[in-house]
This record gives structure tokens, C-alpha cells and sequence, in this order.
């Protein structure tokens, strides 16, 4: 199974696939997206999803992982990752691939164990799982690998339990 993990943003997006086959996970590539952000907002966007539709053509993913905004006290900020959000699901869903969405704490609790992990542990779980001798740059990057990550835990806990797990949202297209 191919996973291409989304850490969708409106300036940088972070993307990240992974390959499993029996238990045994690869990176493949990851990497960023970026648009510059002296350009208005819909220009961003529109920048970030054309290079996703790309991406997602090039990298034939069987799924798409989508790392949904996080709500603080900054609600205009969760506002704009959302429409980054958006792109990302739009651009696998028009392909055909079917999309899920997971938020921080779910990649955290998948990833380390532990929901409320640092950013520096998540990055260290990622190469420890990917067995990589660095941990992958830029941050955004690894992020996404660990969104990626975290679907693949998913779908290996729901082949146990054989069920879905009603913990995820799930997007068809």
C-alpha cells in the first residue's frame, strides 16, 4: 500500500510517501510545496493545488493522509490550514483515491504513543520507523511522513479488529 501523507499549509505544504508491504514500511520520497506568500491567499492555493494534483498523478497513492488544522486561540489561522486542507482533499479526490483525515493528536498517538509527543519526538519515531539515518528536512516534510505513518497504523489496527475504526473520518470520492 502506498500512502502519500499531507501537512497541508498555505505557504508550505509538507508531503510524505510511504510504502508498506507486510508490516514493513519505506520511504519513497517527501519533500515541500511552497507558494510565495507575498501572493494573495486564493493565489497561494491555487499554486499549492496544482502542484498536488501533480504530485498525486506522479506518486500514484493508494490512499491520502490529511493532517486536519489544529484550534487554539488563533481561530483565523486554523481557518486558513483548512482551506489548505481543502486543496489537498480535492486534489486526491478528483484522481479517485480515497482520502482520510487524522488530527494532530491521532498522528501523535499513532506515531509515539503517546498523544501529547513533542514535535523533536514524533520527527525521532519517524526515523526510527522509516529506518532513516537522519531525520528528514524540512520539518513540514517529516510531518507529513508522519501522517502517512499514521494512516498505515490505522489500516494495520483495523485489519486486527477487522472493522473501521469510527475514530476516522473517512472521504470517498
Amino acid at each position: 500500500m502506498r500512502v502519500l501523507g499531507i501537512d497541508p499549509g498555505t505557504v508550505v505544504v509538507g508531503y510524505g510517501v510511504v510504502d508498506s508491504n507486510d508490516g514493513q514500511e519505506k520511504m519513497v520520497v517527501c519533500g515541500v510545496l511552497t507558494a510565495p506568500a507575498k501572493l494573495k491567499p486564493a493565489e497561494r492555493l491555487s499554486i499549492l493545488y496544482k502542484g498536488l494534483e501533480k504530485l498525486v498523478a506522479r506518486i500514484k497513492p493508494d490512499a491520502v493522509a490529511v493532517e486536519t488544522p489544529f484550534v487554539s486561540q488563533n481561530v483565523s489561522s486554523a481557518l486558513a490550514i483548512g482551506r489548505a486542507q481543502a486543496v489537498a482533499l480535492l486534489a486526491a479526490a478528483n484522481k479517485g483515491i480515497p482520502t482520510f483525515e487524522y488530527s494532530p493528536a491521532q498522528v501523535k498517538q499513532r506515531v509515539a504513543s503517546y498523544g501529547a509527543s513533542s514535535k523533536e519526538q514524533i520527527q525521532q519515531m519517524v526515523k526510527m520507523q522509516l529506518g532513516l539515518s537522519e531525520i528528514p528536512q524540512p520539518s513540514d516534510a517529516a510531518d507529513a511522513l508522519a501522517v502517512a505513518l499514521c494512516h498505515l497504523s490505522e489500516v494495520h489496527v483495523d485489519g486486527l479488529l477487522g472493522e473501521q475504526s469510527p475514530k476516522r473520518k473517512r472521504r470517498t470520492t
